[in-house]
């Protein structure tokens, strides 16, 4: 059975190395952000999402664990934010280690967060997945999550640079 635990200081640092890096890779994947700034980019947003570490107000963060002797398989971190009136949960990060894909553990995850955000008194869960993570958008989609919204963007040539026609 998979299950979440508590992220401790340990986990924490790997988590953040683990994080950064990935998300520096979705936002050049996404067009988002340049290969040379990407880095320093992701690291500044951790910084400002999460400035007291683990101990960050209303942040919530979990390591992933497998059922077979409690093996660390990935991450869960999400948030409590107003919406309105009501609060709500919004998942900043989910990463299942490569070597761990395709077996069910980030399917668990989320049922386990939904009960631990249902018992938190959350009206709901949100989330934003990136357009080139298909097997992800399948995932949230299977487990009852709607689009909301879709950003889209298009690349402008650069200025001086040679178009030919």
């Amino acid at each position: 059975m998979t299950t979440l635990v508590p992220m401790g200081e340990e986990g924490f640092a790997a988590f953040v190395e683990t994080s950064v890096a990935g998300y520096a890779e979705d936002n050049v994947a996404a067009g988002r952000w340049t290969a040379d700034e990407a880095l320093d980019l992701s690291r500044a947003e951790f910084a400002r999402l999460l400035p007291q570490g683990l101990a960050t107000p209303d942040n919530h963060l979990y390591e992933i664990r497998n059922e077979s002797g409690g093996t660390t398989v990935g991450f869960l971190w999400f948030a409590t934010v107003s919406r309105g009136n009501t609060k709500a949960a919004y998942v900043y990060q989910l990463e299942v280690h490569s070597e761990f894909r395709r077996r069910g553990h980030a399917r668990a995850a989320f049922e386990a967060m939904e009960s631990l955000c249902t018992a938190m008194g959350l009206s709901s869960i949100g989330l934003h997945v990136f357009g080139h993570a298909p097997g992800a958008q399948s995932l949230y989609s299977s487990l009852g999550y709607r689009v909301t919204g879709i950003n889209m963007q298009k690349r402008l040539p650069t200025p001086g640079a040679r178009h030919d026609a």
